[in-house]
């Protein structure tokens, strides 16, 4: 099993951070690579369009509101892994008032690639992600 993860640490509250990016359907609102996301299943599933029209269909498999994370699972992708579930966490930076570190991360196998291959897939999805979010906060 392959694994990754990227942070960043934002000039807001964590409880800001999370009102933007904690809702599973939130994407759109601060990933400019998926345009797209409906929900289904009661808010359990997500259908991701990205901006190459690829579809992207994750369930959510645990939310905290409280301690502001969600983990989620992909069941389609045109990724080259299996068994992928990822985590999205907001954390206050403790002694930094007003300062939040977020969280991305995944395990997954890798199918047809290798582990580090398929981690520098993630990673770079994940720090990119990270980056689009610190442009949306500035605006």
């Amino acid at each position: 099993m392959a694994t990754t993860t990227a942070s960043v640490d934002v000039p807001r509250s964590a409880d800001d951070v999370w009102q933007l990016i904690g809702g599973f359907d939130a994407l759109p609102d601060w990933l400019p690579y998926i345009p797209k996301s409906e929900l289904g299943e009661g808010g359990r599933v997500r259908r991701l369009t990205n901006g190459d029209g690829d579809v992207i269909v994750e369930r959510l498999k645990a939310f905290d509101d409280e301690k502001r994370t969600y983990s989620y699972a992909i069941e389609q992708a045109p990724f080259p892994v299996t068994d992928y579930l990822s985590t999205l966490t907001v954390h206050a930076v403790e002694g930094t008032p007003g300062t939040a570190r977020v969280e991305w991360s995944g395990t997954f196998t890798p199918v047809g690639v290798s582990d580090s291959e398929a981690e520098a897939l993630f990673h770079g999805i994940y720090t990119d992600g990270l980056a689009a979010l610190v442009q949306t906060l500035k605006v």
